[in-house]
């Protein structure tokens, strides 16, 4: 079991910036409300490329809504240093390419791991290209997504790279808790599943399952 406490050692990495020095960091934004309560944490020391990249995200509304709200959050925020926004066209084929033959694999399993590995692989690409510091991702502030998974995977395709890793578990410190609380202060929209198709269909099922419970007490 990973007994690595990232929360921590981001903590160290932020605290060993020297004094009037403010780096540059890409941050993957998986959705709006799940971003509030990191960029939160994170604005007072950095200079934030906030990158949405969410190839796995179906139907396109759906990617145009969420992208929609991250632009609302960020209207609202009183930064004390940059933040840019940049927001690639929706484009499904490289989550399709990454989680080919392990499409019907639970949710948390083999086809998450896939699709994460490859939104960390293209922020790592755009944290080279805009001259970031370090980069990291909002993924971990989920309950429902494994922080040493992503923090493994983010220092894998970091090694030898000029750009460093943020460790991070954005859960940890009631963080999941706050950004559910930001989330209602901004009044912005909260999906009910991760992205992909095969998670909104599960989605479905849940609520499906949820309704026919309250019918039948």
């Amino acid at each position: 079991m990973d007994k690595r406490q990232y929360h921590k050692e981001m903590a160290a990495v932020i605290a060993d910036i020297p004094a009037g020095s403010v780096p540059k960091l890409l941050l993957h934004s998986c959705c709006g409300p799940c971003s509030t309560a990191v960029l939160e944490q994170l604005m007072p020391h950095f200079e934030i490329v906030l990158f949405y990249y969410n190839p796995n995200i179906a139907p396109r509304e759906e990617f145009e809504r969420r992208l929609e709200t991250q632009k609302q959050l960020l209207r609202q925020l009183d930064a004390p240093h940059p933040v840019t926004l940049i927001a690639p066209h929706h484009d499904d084929a490289p989550f399709w390419a990454a989680v080919k033959g392990v499409e019907d694999t639970p949710e948390m399993g083999e086809r998450c791991e896939k699709c994460i590995a490859q939104r960390m692989r293209e922020s790592l690409t755009a944290a080279i290209k805009y001259h970031c510091d370090y980069f990291t991702t909002t993924l971990s502030v989920s309950p429902h997504k494994n922080a040493p998974f992503i923090n493994a995977c983010g220092e894998a395709i970091a090694e030898g790279q000029a750009v460093r890793y943020l460790p991070s578990d954005f859960k940890k410190g009631g963080g999941y808790a706050r950004s559910v609380e930001l989330s209602g202060k901004y009044e912005l929209y909260r999906q009910d599943y991760c992205g992909c198709p095969m998670s909104l269909r599960e989605a479905e099922a849940r609520r499906a399952a949820r309704e026919l419970k309250s019918k039948s007490t």
